[in-house]
């Protein structure tokens, strides 16, 4: 949460967002910012609404959300066309998300009809005391979205939809690199809720940087979501630190990926798939793998610049992400004190960047070092090692990460190896605990919207190590429990009814009971 993309001007005297083409640098229209008025309005509407959603069941928001998903897809042309035009990330990748947005949204609601999360459970503790636990919605939730991913992260993507399916109303933040984009979203999505049937205030839009501000400290937010950058979610952090409140931060960090010296031998393929996981979306992915760790000797720096001579130049999101860039690119040049690959930048259009990576040697990889922060955009780094034990050292001085691989290879028995560990399996151990995700003979770009999923991580990758933004557990962030003790039958929710009437599955005095149907 920034000022650095937003444009200040006077449209009759109120600030505004402007819009660009990041293809060009010109600048596309603009969107005024919301007044304290027009927040506190949003604010007020959300909280009525609140009250409404707590009481619908999971099949009611269901419908909600089947709605807005169907709306997305039915206007996915002018969706795509928008956002290409403000983020230039290409209209194949911008339809792709889109769709598996509107996926993930029927997945949400999905998830919330079949109940477990709501942790019900009612048991007999003597012949007076009994007990009854569930969860209950938050209340209105305010999000910031990612830059980077204007539908999966953005007004309407994982946090907005796990936070409805389980009945939290939502107040999303225009994200300055696409502000037209998110007003157009905001608008289809109300209006597919209110066809719907869900009450006024569901979900709200806020546009400015001062109006982020006064969502964080508003008193009716009761939790904050939000994408993007450290420095960032830890503004938002210590903001909203006064009031106590949850703040679901997924922040950039380095991932790392460790090639064992047996993967070793298909090092074409792996330094293939190493430039194109690390430039795909011209770096803009969280998941981004930005530090190889491959065994000296088998040509991998050589190979992957021999890789990286195929990519092109492109956009970046924003000017003031291009700059970050830029800087970012010299200051790790000037740590590791080598330049492996320097492509020129001069004369490129709009915000576009050329692709970076850099060697670095194992030595060099020490806590506080530039080079173990995260650098916006297509840059990389390439560290040979000669010895395991390099990698497990490294490994203790880098921050945790959202996601990280492994490449061990297959084992050929008619090979001769002194590999202490060749199938990864100390290695595997010893990653863990430094990432949310572990990706093994594969890359961590690709994030599914599944039950096992797990898109967090330790801090500083997010501020909730319990939390994932992705994946059926997400609906865990917006509630919390509650219990009942001598509950008589009128007092309980629908969800601990005798007869459940919601069809989810309940523990009554201690063991797990399922519908029957």
């Amino acid at each position: 949460m920034t000022e650095g993309d937003v444009v200040r001007g006077t449209d009759q005297g109120a600030a505004f967002e402007a819009s660009f083409d990041p293809s060009t640098g010109e600048q596309r229209g603009s969107i005024a910012h919301s007044s304290p008025a027009d927040v506190a309005a949003s604010l007020a509407r959300t909280l009525f609404a609140g009250r409404m959603l707590a009481a619908s069941s999971p099949s009611e928001r269901r419908e909600w959300l089947f709605a807005v998903a169907a709306q997305l897809v039915e206007h996915q042309d002018e969706l795509v066309e928008l956002a290409q035009q403000e983020t230039a990330l290409g209209v194949v990748r911008l339809r792709g998300e889109l769709l598996k947005a509107a996926v993930s949204m029927r997945f949400y609601a999905d998830v919330a009809v079949e109940g477990s999360y709501l942790g019900a459970s009612i048991e007999t503790i003597d012949a007076t005391t009994t007990l009854s636990r569930w969860n209950i919605a938050l209340g209105p939730v305010a999000v910031f979205g990612a830059s980077n991913f204007p539908f999966g992260f953005g007004l309407i993507g994982h946090d907005v939809a796990s936070a409805l399916s389980v009945g939290c109303p939502v107040v999303s933040k225009a994200h300055p690199a696409h502000p037209r984009l998110s007003v157009r979203l905001a608008e289809i999505t109300q209006n597919a809720l209110a066809t719907s049937g869900a009450p006024q205030g569901s979900y709200e839009l806020v546009v400015g940087f001062a109006a982020g501000i006064q969502l964080i400290d508003a008193p009716e937010i009761t939790a904050v979501a939000f994408t993007g950058s450290q420095a960032g979610g830890m503004a938002i952090l210590q903001r909203a630190a006064a009031r106590g409140i949850p703040v679901f931060a997924e922040m950039g960090t380095v991932n790392p990926v460790v090639v064992t010296p047996l993967a070793g031998r298909d090092s074409v393929s792996i330094a293939a798939g190493f430039v194109a996981s690390f430039t795909l979306g011209v770096g803009q992915f969280c998941t981004k793998p930005g530090l190889l760790f491959a065994p000296a000797g088998m040509g991998f720096a050589e190979e992957v610049e021999h890789q990286l001579g195929a990519v092109a130049a492109f956009p970046l999101l924003t000017a003031g992400i291009a700059h970050s860039y830029r800087r970012g690119i010299s200051e790790v040049q000037d740590a590791a004190g080598i330049r492996f690959t320097a492509p020129s930048e001069t004369e490129l259009p709009g915000f576009a960047v050329a692709a970076h990576v850099i060697r670095v040697r194992p030595e060099d990889l020490r806590t506080g070092s530039r080079l173990l922060e995260e650098c916006f955009g297509p840059m990389a780094l390439v560290c040979e090692y000669d010895d395991i034990d390099q990698v497990f050292a490294a490994l203790a001085q880098l921050q945790p990460a959202l996601a990280a691989s492994v490449f061990t290879g297959l084992p050929d028995a008619s090979l001769d190896s002194d590999d202490a560990d060749p199938d990864g399996t100390e290695l595997v151990r010893r990653m863990l605990p430094l990432v949310g995700r572990l990706a093994v003979n594969s890359w961590p770009t690709g994030v599914a919207t599944s039950w096992s999923q797990q898109h967090g991580g330790p801090w500083p990758a997010t501020s909730r190590t319990e939390a994932t933004s992705v994946g059926a557990g997400a609906l865990a962030r917006f509630v919390r429990p509650v219990s009942l003790q001598n509950a008589a039958p009128a007092h309980l929710p629908l969800a601990l009814h005798p007869h459940n009437p919601w069809g989810i599955p309940r523990r009554i005095d201690g063991i797990l009971t399922l519908p029957s149907n």
